[in-house]
């Protein structure tokens, strides 16, 4: 398996990249932070997973290695394959991702295109326990009305945000922030 990659970008775009190795390129389907990281680079090291079918061999190139680690994860859960998964780890931080898991936070997996309901809460229902150990990181779902980052995205869908917006805004509030102080801080930032 090729699990990691050096040389030089010679092309990239939105898609992936071309990585010149000692005078072979090799042509990476790539995340975007992969691809940012190429983007006017000498040399690009990156992360890398060869996914190996009947008739095709592909070369998937990541950022980070947590990135790599969780589209791993993804090509476990039944019915998601490379593409998707892909889709899914260039959607949003591994992170943010974990922490959806570990909330069961199915709507997050919604927004990424390519990805319905049920692959949402297959995705769920098969990784959280995987990344149980992130309860210590973000801390168990609050009692009561459910977790506070849910709710404060919740509310500002209400408002007329698309769950992707939301979440956008919610970024740059501060988590350890009521719910409706939340909701007012991304509103102000508007």
């Amino acid at each position: 398996m090729i699990a990691r990659i050096r040389g030089k970008p010679v092309a990239w775009n939105a898609d992936g990249l071309v990585v010149d190795v000692g005078g072979v390129g090799y042509r990476l389907l790539a995340t975007p932070s992969a691809v940012r990281k190429a983007d006017g680079a000498d040399e690009v090291t990156l992360e890398t997973h060869l996914h190996v079918r009947e008739d095709a061999l592909q070369l998937f190139g990541f950022g980070e290695a947590a990135e790599r680690e969780l589209f791993e994860q993804l090509l476990s859960v039944s019915g998601v394959g490379p593409k998707v998964a892909l889709a899914i780890v260039s959607g949003y931080t591994p992170d943010e991702l974990r922490r959806a898991l570990v909330r069961e936070d199915a709507a997050l997996f919604e927004t990424i295109p390519g990805i319905g309901k049920k692959t949402a809460q297959r995705v769920v229902l098969e990784l959280r326990e995987k990344v149980a150990s992130l309860v210590a990181v973000v801390g168990p779902p609050a009692a009561g009305a459910g977790d506070g980052h849910v709710v404060a995205r919740d509310a500002l869908v209400e408002l007329g945000y698309s769950v992707a917006e939301a979440e956008q805004r919610l970024a740059d509030t501060d988590p350890d922030l009521p719910p409706a102080e939340r909701v007012r801080q991304a509103l102000r930032a508007a």
